[in-house]
């Protein structure tokens, strides 16, 4: 079987899988495990500077999608070489990664023989499971598939059995672009609730949303998460200015209790795949330490100075 995964959460599925050995191309996001990546033709790019302040990128992507374009491009020629009998990639965001009318049009210019194309649409931890099913089935390992979903569900669930009894839970935002400032939205507002805290702005399945500084201000957050949608914690800092400039940005009651952390957004919390229990690993080691601060990853986390 010759797989191409243009997203990098299903790279890692098909990792968990057992399939890695039969990628023959990836996004140029797809990164772990570094073993199964290594050498694996990538297939797209951007179509703007990702090393950019928020605010370009932002402008960037704004831009380009008004003029009814992808945001990223697939190298048709690469694809073609690769002649993959399966094609893994999303629906679900415009901004992510290359989208399903991208892969069909960029299909059917270079691919002699139809590939099967199965899309991926996260919106809620539930959906997320479900996509991993499918690329199970898609590859025709379902029974594996489902241990890895039973495995992801009990890990997910026993930390969510730990925190329904706690009484005192912090009110908490987690914010998915510094700017504008965006609070996280599609799983992450569940997994707040089973680490034991109260999100603020987003409920389960809502789309990320826009949101104003005086909103902010005026929720005055316990606990505040930084986790921009593909940034490593060394460029979300690098952005720092985004918040430390907004007036009175100090005086937050997080930002005065120390309570203002940095994710590595693009390793964990915006990548729905395997490793989204990690994610739930960090969300409750910051919101309850004492209880699960040695679950974080090692290099997962940095706390905002």
């Amino acid at each position: 079987m010759r797989i191409v995964s243009l997203i990098a959460s299903a790279t890692e599925m098909v990792a968990a899988l057992g399939l890695a050995d039969q990628l023959v191309g990836i996004s140029h996001e797809c990164d772990y495990p570094p073993e199964a990546v290594r050498g694996r033709p990538v297939l797209t790019s951007p179509k703007m500077d990702v090393k950019k302040k928020s605010l370009d990128i932002h402008r960037d992507v704004e831009a380009i999608v008004s003029l009814g374009l992808s945001v990223y491009k697939i190298d048709v020629e690469k694809l073609k070489s690769a002649a993959p009998d399966i094609i893994l990639t999303q629906d679900q965001c415009e901004v992510c990664a290359v989208t399903y009318d991208d892969v069909v049009k960029a299909s059917k210019e270079c691919l002699d023989t139809n590939a099967l194309i199965v899309t991926l649409h996260p919106d809620s931890l539930e959906d997320i499971y479900n996509d991993f099913g499918k690329v199970a089935e898609a590859l025709q390992v379902e029974e594996k598939g489902r241990q890895c979903i039973k495995d992801l569900r009990q890990g997910m669930n026993s930390i969510h059995s730990k925190t329904k009894t706690i009484l005192k839970k912090p009110r908490v935002v987690c914010l998915e672009w510094l700017s504008p400032l965006m609070a996280a939205g599609n799983w992450i507002p569940e997994m707040v609730d089973m680490a034991g805290g109260m999100n603020g702005f987003t409920k389960r399945g809502d789309h990320t949303k826009v949101i104003t500084w005086k909103e902010l201000q005026s929720y005055d957050p316990d606990v505040l998460v930084l986790m921009p949608c593909g940034f490593t914690i060394a460029q979300s800092l690098e952005n720092r200015l985004d918040l430390e400039s907004l007036p009175g940005f100090k005086d937050l009651k997080a930002v005065r209790g120390r309570q203002v952390f940095v994710v590595d957004g693009n390793t964990y919390m915006n990548r729905p795949g395997p490793r989204i229990l990690e994610s739930l690993y960090i969300l409750a080691g910051i919101f309850h330490p004492e209880l699960f601060e040695k679950l974080i990853p090692k290099g997962a986390l940095a706390r905002w100075a």
